[in-house]
């Protein structure tokens, strides 16, 4: 099998794996929010497979998943808003991939991870939403103010995952892996 479709066959796990865990794995956190944990597969993919799969796991896994559960409502703007964290948080991985002090790398993709999450829920969005359902902007910002919070801490959350896994699958995916 050639690197680019071994690639697309892990970023479909990917997939599968971000709608599972959004799934399985419910931990409610605000009024009417959970915890959405495929936002770990999502940084693990932005960690180590860049912005493409990336922002693959996190545009499809939502879409599948709303269309699982039928809760189509807030899809669009989710989605693209995934698309957004998914390209800024994968570029920030591959561009600090080289620095010494991975300290700072980390410090520079959480960062990251929390100005593309209130990007992503707070403006994305919000805008598409206001528009899709003529709402007051300030009411969807509001409203999306629980999941940039529950989403940007899953994901800061995670890149201790990210480092745990690096010998697992770096040994295992390494043609497939940034370089």
């Amino acid at each position: 099998m050639s690197v680019s479709t071994k690639k697309i066959c892990i970023t479909a796990m990917g997939i599968a794996l971000f709608v599972v865990l959004s799934l399985c794995l419910q931990v409610p956190v605000f009024e009417n929010y959970y915890l959405c944990l495929g936002y770990v597969v999502m940084t693990v993919f932005c960690y180590y497979f860049g912005p493409i799969s990336g922002m693959t796991v996190g545009g499809f896994g939502v879409v599948l998943y709303c269309l699982i559960t039928g809760g189509l409502r807030g899809m669009p703007g989710w989605a693209i808003g995934n698309l957004v964290i998914g390209l800024t948080v994968g570029l920030t991985c591959r561009l600090t991939l080289k620095f010494e002090k991975q300290w700072l790398r980390h410090v520079l993709i959480g960062l990251a991870i929390v100005v593309s999450t209130a990007i992503a829920m707070l403006v994305v969005k919000s805008l598409v939403e206001a528009f899709l359902y003529a709402q007051p902007m300030l009411l969807r910002i509001a409203k999306n103010s629980y999941a940039f919070i529950a989403d940007a801490v899953v994901m800061v959350i995670s890149l201790p995952i990210c480092v745990s896994l690096n010998g697992i699958l770096r040994k295992t995916f390494a043609e497939e892996m940034m370089n």
